[in-house]
């Protein structure tokens, strides 16, 4: 009895630790799997990735914040592979950089992609590093209406609309926009398009009228966009890192830094609702985008 005892004593310790191992291991894999090489040693260069359609900005520049806070991170590489997005985000993005670049240095890599409010993001940082072949430029402003009006009428259906003043329901999808409408709308568009054309001219140290000559929403190679100043150099990820590393003085092999994954489900889970519940609201009102049009 006191044997039998002993023998489940023993293999209840060694069930415990083959738990704890595992989950020591798992946990270590995730961690350098998520690139929080945070107590690495070394110099480091932080990476932020900007992906997809830039719809918040509160995520790019809480990760911007953390790196700038490590004295460790000598260096920040943005990674853009965005066909832009919401005016407000890019410029809350652009705005960050601008005020990092004194303290440290600023790299963009351009992937596929890093076009309109992408390109805005990309203008404010020290080095532009692209593809040859990567879409970018896109310099514009895009504001899009739908009219059902029509359809309405075909299916018997009259929309009713009280508002406290004569603009309150401008761009409504019930009626059709008046000239004089039309032309507020334009107003504010070519204000937004000018905020664009003045950041990317300050970022770039380009002559203003050289960049309002191509601020007509065309889309660039990343080799045209290199020869028109709006890039730095052509190359690929790896290239970035190392221009990142020369301009911060890192000798040797610097270590990579990327921002933490999430563990939590349930944090995924509620990341994924909010931005399809904020792309249906945006897609069904009012914005203003930096982005390139399909």
């Amino acid at each position: 009895m006191k044997r039998k005892r002993i023998l489940m004593g023993l293999v209840a310790i060694v069930g415990l630790l083959v738990i704890f191992f595992g989950l020591f291991f798992i946990i270590g894999r995730f961690t350098l799997k998520s690139g929080a090489a945070k107590f690495a040693f070394g110099d480091k260069i932080g990476v932020v990735e900007i992906r997809g359609v830039i719809t918040q900005s509160a995520g790019i520049i809480e990760t911007l914040h953390q790196y700038e806070k490590d004295q460790g991170v000598k260096a920040i590489l943005l990674r853009i592979d965005s066909p832009g997005g919401g005016v407000g985000p890019s410029q809350e993005i652009h705005r960050e950089v601008m005020k990092i670049k004194p303290k440290k240095k600023v790299v963009v890599s351009m992937g596929s992609v890093a076009a309109s409010g992408g390109y805005y993001i990309a203008a404010a940082s020290d080095r532009i590093v692209a593809n040859p072949g990567t879409i970018t430029g896109s310099i514009g402003v895009l504001m899009e209406f739908t009219n059902i009006e029509e359809l309405f009428k075909k299916i018997g259906i009259k929309g009713v609309v009280l508002k406290s003043g004569e603009h309150k329901d401008i761009g409504s999808p019930l009626r059709e926009m008046s000239p004089e409408e039309k032309k507020l709308i334009q107003s504010v568009i070519d204000n937004v398009h000018q905020q664009f054309v003045e950041a990317v001219a300050e970022g770039r140290k380009l002559d203003h009228a050289k960049v309002a000559q191509i601020a007509d929403g065309r889309i660039l190679t990343g080799e045209q966009a290199k020869q028109l100043g709006l890039v730095d150099e052509l190359g690929n990820l790896q290239d970035a890192i190392d221009v990142a590393a020369k301009l911060a003085g890192i000798e040797g092999k610097p270590v990579i830094l990327y921002p933490k994954k999430r563990l939590s489900l349930l944090e995924l889970l509620v990341e994924g609702m909010t931005e399809a519940v904020l792309k249906a609201i945006i897609e069904k009102g009012f914005r203003f985008d930096y982005r390139l049009h399909p």
